[in-house]
């Protein structure tokens, strides 16, 4: 998850988090990053196969604003991380 200083929240997957991030920040990246740029990585998990990583980023899409940023709260605490 990426988030920007509008506090504008980003869920998707990639192999390469930091090029990824600097593709949205160029806005090269999807269509709503072009419109909000500037976002940070604010949680991270890495999977070993693409189809474990998509069906947690559908999971993540369904949730409530509320328990993305608990997550991501953890996360900056060092407190979550999954590594299947």
């Amino acid at each position: 998850m990426i988030k920007n200083k509008s506090n504008k929240l980003y869920v998707g997957i990639t192999k390469n988090p930091t090029e990824r991030l600097n593709s949205h920040n160029s806005k090269m990246g999807a269509q709503f990053t072009q419109s909000n740029p500037s976002f940070d990585i604010v949680f991270l998990e890495k999977y070993s196969s693409l189809v474990e990583a998509r069906k947690r980023e559908i999971q993540i899409k369904k949730w409530r604003r509320d328990k993305k940023e608990r997550i991501i709260n953890k996360y900056s605490q060092g407190l979550e991380t999954r590594l299947p």
